[in-house]
């Protein structure tokens, strides 16, 4: 049996190295791969197997026990800190050192090391966006202003280090093996350099959208088809909550001036639709049990490795348990003996633009008000595999980096304009969580948040005492109405922010009437919030979906949240459908296809179930329908962003003979009914080619949920079809290709009851038994049982080591 498993990972390592060569350019040497003794065959074996009792680790004040449970979740038993994430690290790395490091060379723009050219245009974007250059800044602020936390980052990167240095070529990620290539020493940079990439992949900004879209439509127009609090916003803040503060006075402008032109470039990477979460907590008051329940499920892309490792993490003074994110100290979404917390993206615009204008060609100066003020400049050397090294000289204004220039993303010698961001200006994130872990209360809470900067994130939280809390947590900055919302002129002083929003005075709540807390991304509260807050991605189904539950639940039970989080009534689909058949009227009853598709809709119970054919049909027809409606706005050349899925819902429902359904360029009066009845056509003829070459359209079957390896290329690491409902919009948010990338549960009794479960394993090799045994139970809605440990149990015992 052995060697039938060796022959496939045979074939699989050198088609792995042929697609290597085919999308790289570059054939890694199969005579290391092939080698019995150090090549990828040493990678098929789990890690039970390789397991060993005493492990010899320098710089410990005492041994350190890590016990493995059955799902290989290790929990660390430490008697400080230091040692307690010395060890982390070392774990951490054994489990999932490939992934740190790609991560961290993605974020600082080195993937052209490992890859070559094909990934250079992607290294010049991410260093002009200044991650490095942001992460460089925290290292400062941090030896600085908390000097304790920087010896906790060094003694994890010595735990990382001291695993690298272990390391025979046998025992190397398979990753390192096929690419060619080693891994380097980790740092304190590199775990900072993380948590920045992580703000990149949940903040963004349409200012260039938006730009455009108001010399295309006007500011009346834009107005109507992008409202900034829409009718029916169910806020993250219950509706009606008291501010009991005295805001910071805003001063706007009298006159502003807007760069006038459409600008035709390449926006910066914006967060993937479905990029979301969820997070509720609810009081005893609702419970059956009497005590607070909390909830927590990130949205993110479904990878392999996870980004997720699971752990505890105990010394005598405090024993955490949850989620980590490799290469980062500490648990970032989960809970200790005393409270829980979770997270979900706050999604709020805290990057600006600025138009530059610069002396001359040089671009030493550049205007600001009466004065020219000096520039800074910074070459990035982005190695290149197999070619010389590209040296790319970025302008830094007071602002921040130039990112586009006549070298970047446009050949205009006029445009150059400058990203603000508050990634740029040093913090102290990994704080938040250090002291999060440890935290007893909400007192605590607050304190652990106060060193939050970014990305933005609602924070929930639940602590044994029975209370329950939500703060919408950054560094924000304070703005007029409007302000961001386009590309700004760089040479006129009043277009500066006006300094932050006070943490005390950003928007939270503390044991609401309603009996809960929750967050789906939506709007962070209602108009009544004095300062000015916008993004243009505010969730509006999700949202509704969950309070709706939320208030109507009662005796609610650790299962009735189980539940809630696999919800997959599709509102979107509740709202939309009966107008759309209402629209379509009785066109096409004649067509035996269209009527069996009409009357499989007017069946459906919208819930998106794995099952269901409805939800298909749907989702076609919907997206067909809303090109149709847009399709004169989409075609500008210019980049826009079209009007929301809910917005173009109430424009149908509210005035579907409307203007907004007009096209300009067509002899005759659309009106919503001839979109509608477009889209459906479409649809038709989808529908039918799909029937003849696929067959069945059950949502599972159609969405094809894939949870795809870090390097999308290595297919054979990548698990494809799982079999699951859900979709983007919906409470269970498993799309295509994103979902909930970590469920946790936890209820806080006298014992603390918590139960989690991630789309992977804990291993991030493919070889392993551990590499994706979570995906059936994740799929299902099952959970593993989150019980922290003592280290005398020995029920369902992997196997322990010892690090001396």
């Amino acid at each position: 049996m052995k060697y039938i498993g060796f022959l496939v990972v045979l074939t699989l390592t050198v088609a792995l190295a042929l697609s290597v060569s085919k999308q790289f350019g570059a054939i890694p040497p199969l005579a290391p791969l092939l080698d019995p003794y150090h090549g990828f065959w040493q990678n098929s074996f789990s890690e039970d197997e390789l397991a060993e009792d005493i492990l010899e680790l320098s710089n410990l004040s005492s041994e350190v026990k890590v016990v493995y449970d059955e799902n290989l979740i290790p929990h660390i038993f430490a008697t400080s800190q230091a040692d307690l994430y010395r060890a982390q690290g070392y774990i951490t790395a054994k489990h999932r050192l490939w992934q740190m490091e790609f991560q961290t060379m993605a974020a600082a723009g080195r993937i052209s090391e490992i890859v070559g050219p094909l990934a250079l245009d992607l290294d010049r974007m991410t260093r002009r966006k200044g991650l490095a250059y942001g992460a460089e800044k925290g290292v400062v602020f941090i030896q600085e202003n908390d000097p304790e936390s920087y010896l906790l980052l060094e003694a994890y990167a010595d735990g990382v280090n001291q695993y690298i240095d272990q390391l025979k070529d046998a025992q190397l990620p398979v990753e390192y093996k096929i690419l060619n290539y080693r891994p380097e020493h980790w740092t304190a940079f590199k775990s900072i350099l993380l948590l920045k990439y992580m703000t990149d992949m949940l903040v963004g900004d349409r200012d260039l959208e938006y730009s455009n879209l108001r010399k295309i439509l006007g500011d009346v127009m834009l107005d109507k088809l992008y409202p900034e609090y829409p009718a029916g916003v169910d806020p993250i803040i219950e509706s009606g909550h008291k501010w009991n503060f005295n805001p910071l006075a805003v001063t706007r402008p009298d006159s502003i001036n807007y760069p006038d032109d459409q600008l035709v470039l390449d926006p910066l990477p914006q967060p993937e639709e479905g990029t979301g979460s969820n997070n509720w907590a609810v009081s005893g008051s609702k419970t059956k049990s009497g005590n607070p329940i909390l909830a927590n499920d990130p949205h993110l892309s479904l990878n392999l490795p996870s980004l997720w490792y699971s752990m505890q993490l105990t010394t005598p003074e405090h024993s955490v348990k949850g989620a980590t994110l490799p290469g980062a100290l500490g648990v970032i979404s989960g809970f200790n003996e005393n409270i829980a917390w979770g997270v979900t993206n706050a999604t709020r615009d805290t990057r600006d633009w600025y138009k530059i204008t610069f002396q001359d060609e040089s671009r030493q100066a550049y205007r600001y008000g009466e004065k020219w003020e000096q520039t800074t400049f910074r070459v990035e050397e982005i190695k290149v595999k197999g070619e010389e090294a590209y040296l790319d000289t970025v302008a830094y204004t007071h602002y921040g980096p130039v990112v586009y220039d006549k070298t970047f993303n446009s050949n205009r010698q006029d445009v150059n304009f400058a990203l603000k961001w508050n990634v740029h200006e040093g913090s102290n994130e990994q704080k938040t969580f250090l002291l999060l872990n440890t935290a007893t209360n909400y007192e605590d809470y607050n304190t652990a948040l106060d060193n939050f900067t970014a990305p933005a994130q609602n924070f929930v939280f639940a602590s044994k005492s029975g209370d329950i809390a939500m703060r919408i947590q950054g560094k924000f900055p304070l703005k007029w109405k409007g302000q961001g919302k386009f590309f700004m002129d760089g040479a006129d002083p009043r277009m500066e922010w006006q300094g932050y929003i006070p943490n005390a005075q950003n928007a939270s709540t503390l044991n609401p009437g309603r009996g809960f807390v929750s967050s789906a991304n939506q709007h962070p509260t209602d108009s009544t919030y004095p300062y000015y807050v916008f993004d243009n991605s505010f969730e509006f189904y999700r949202n509704r979906r969950l309070n709706s539950r939320l208030s109507e639940m009662k005796e609610i039970t650790v299962e009735d949240i189980q539940a809630l989080q696999f919800d997959d009534y599709y509102l979107h689909a509740a709202e939309a459908l009966p107008i759309m058949l209402g629209l379509l009227g009785s066109e096409f009853e004649d067509d035996d296809q269209a009527k069996k598709y009409i009357t499989l809709l007017k069946e459906w119970d919208f819930y998106a179930d794995p099952n269901q054919k409805g939800p298909s049909l749907f989702y076609i027809w919907w997206r067909k329908t809303y090109s149709q409606v847009w399709k004169e706005l989409s075609g500008n050349v210019a980049p826009i962003v079209l009007p929301s899925y809910y917005q173009t819902v109430l424009f149908m429902k509210n005035e579907p003979e409307g203007i907004v359904f007009d096209l300009k360029n067509t002899a005759q009066t659309e009106m919503a009914s001839a979109h509608v009845k477009q889209g459906f056509k479409e649809m038709l003829e989808d529908m039918k080619k799909w029937e003849l070459e696929e067959g069945d359209f059950s949502w599972a079957n159609y969405k094809n949920t894939t949870i795809k390896h870090l390097v999308p290329q290595f297919k054979s690491f990548s698990v494809e079809n799982v079999y699951t409902g859900g979709g983007s919009g919906i409470i269970n948010a498993t799309s295509e290709r994103h979902g909930a990338s970590w469920r946790m549960v936890v209820e806080l009794g006298s014992e603390v009851n918590a139960y989690g479960i991630y789309p992977g394993g804990q291993s991030g090799n493919p070889g392993s038994k551990f590499y994706s045994n979570f995906i059936q139970k994740w799929a299902n809605g099952e959970y593993l049982d989150f019980k922290q440990r003592t280290t005398d149990q020995t029920e369902g015992v992997l196997f322990q080591t010892i690090l001396n």
